[in-house]
């Protein structure tokens, strides 16, 4: 059984990045936007900043208060998009609830979208053509292409199909020729899928929900999920000290330090990847 460490295949992905930034020799923008107090979201965007300032990126947050308008929200970000010296920009989710984020998706122009969520950038996943697509999904592939666990031909089972997450994932894995299941709530005896597959990936918020009776062969385990519990800490969707006796989980990534160091590391390279698309468009 193999731990799938997420931190050492982000470590490489970031010295990627800023080797390459060294090499430009120039500053690229990055832009984060923030509305209101989520304690959640206020600590992922200040780790953001700080692994952008490390790699040596200009790094710039905008905190809006929580009453900010759609209208004033949508300003910032036309502003943000005719900036030259930005070069990515995110909104950081979630919005307070009088925002909806499908509002806000098409308003970053698509060539600074880097969490690939413009229709733009959409479109393009699923049509295989070069484009910024979501940080998660691309950690998840570079995880996976890392220790060498096979795509192509392989039975995969995606449990979750949110717009962020399950459904970019799943389309990306498709693409690399993965046979992917698409599971959810709705979904009718779970274990006929999961049983048979040699892939599983998690990524549906329900704490420790999916636990070793859900296997049925031996398969490699990829828990998205991060969820903090009661007592302040953080699980993934499965039950990890669990399935780590099971004699069928060949590989599984630990929550904390599975895929969340790579969706951080991938936004970094499609900061990098936005500015070089831009350029040879030009």
């Amino acid at each position: 059984m193999q731990i799938l460490d997420g931190k050492i295949v982000a470590k490489k992905i970031r010295s990627s990045v800023k080797r390459e930034l060294f090499e430009l020799k120039e500053k690229l923008g990055l832009a984060v936007i923030l509305v209101g107090e989520n304690p959640a979201s206020k600590i992922y965007v200040a780790k953001k900043e700080k692994v952008a300032k490390r790699l040596g990126f200009n790094s710039y947050n905008f905190c809006l208060p929580s009453n900010t308008t759609k209208a004033l929200l949508i300003n910032l970000i036309h502003r943000l998009n005719s900036d030259d010296t930005i070069h990515g920009i995110l909104l950081q989710l979630p919005l307070p609830e009088h925002l909806n984020p499908k509002d806000f998706y098409h308003q970053i122009v698509p060539h600074k979208d880097i969490d690939g969520f413009h229709p733009t950038n959409v479109g393009k996943l699923h049509l295989e053509i070069p484009a910024l697509y979501p940080c998660t999904p691309i950690g998840v592939i570079a995880l996976l292409k890392y220790y060498n666990i096979q795509i192509e031909g392989q039975n995969i089972v995606m449990i979750g199909r949110s717009n962020l997450v399950g459904k970019p994932l799943a389309q990306l894995l498709s693409n690399h020729e993965g046979s992917v299941s698409i599971l959810h709530h709705k979904t009718k005896d779970l274990k006929d899928f999961t049983k048979n597959a040699d892939i599983i990936i998690t990524a549906c918020g329900d704490p420790k929900f999916f636990n070793s009776s859900y296997l049925g062969r031996p398969c490699s385990l990829i828990d998205i999920g991060i969820n903090r519990l009661e007592d302040g800490s953080i699980c993934g969707d499965m039950d990890y000290q669990d399935m780590i006796k099971s004699k069928y989980c060949k590989a599984i990534t630990p929550v904390p330090g599975g895929i969340g160091p790579l969706t951080i590391a991938s936004l970094m390279n499609n900061t990098l990847k936005a500015f070089k698309l831009f350029k040879d468009s030009i």
